[in-house]
């Protein structure tokens, strides 16, 4: 039987990790405005050094997935816990994370403490597997409402399946 991903006291994201109606110019602008969200709970304690370790993890590959999905992410010794913020674009401000077709729409940024290795890769391999299937994506991208998105999110990170 699947369980939920409850290893932690905490809920891997909140309405408070959710930004609705999202204008960045760039992906570095993206990530920035999710970590600060990150930072503004508690989750990271470094905002700039937690942003320097998810841009090397840019720059080793594009993190953009299929259906308009930008899924930055970093292990990082400046997480404090597993966390995921999400952005929505606003109409119009999709954000290109090097997808083949084309901009994201809405942007995952997953954070990790840097000795969660495994919890890491299990985060994005699940996060990948609800993503891969359209209805998930256009839920994410036409809920106009945070305690919606935090969730879906939530409520799709169950292992085992």
């Amino acid at each position: 039987m699947p369980q939920p991903f409850d290893r932690y006291d905490a809920q891997l994201t909140s309405p408070g990790l959710v930004i609705l109606e999202m204008e960045a110019a760039d992906r570095e602008d993206a990530a920035r405005q999710l970590a600060g969200r990150l930072a503004a709970e508690g989750r990271v304690d470094d905002l700039d050094a937690f942003l320097a370790d998810v841009g090397a993890r840019e720059h080793q590959m594009a993190t953009g997935l299929p259906g308009g999905i930008g899924l930055p992410h970093a292990r990082s010794e400046h997480v404090l816990q597993p966390s995921i913020a999400v952005g929505v674009a606003r109409y119009g401000h999709a954000v290109d994370f090097g997808a083949v077709d084309g901009p994201a729409y809405v942007v995952l940024l997953v954070a990790t403490p840097a000795s969660s290795f495994s919890e890491h890769l299990e985060v994005l391999a699940t996060m990948a597997r609800s993503l891969s299937k359209a209805g998930f994506r256009e839920s994410l991208r036409r809920a106009n409402d945070a305690d919606i998105i935090s969730e879906l999110i939530n409520s799709s990170l169950v292992f085992g399946d």
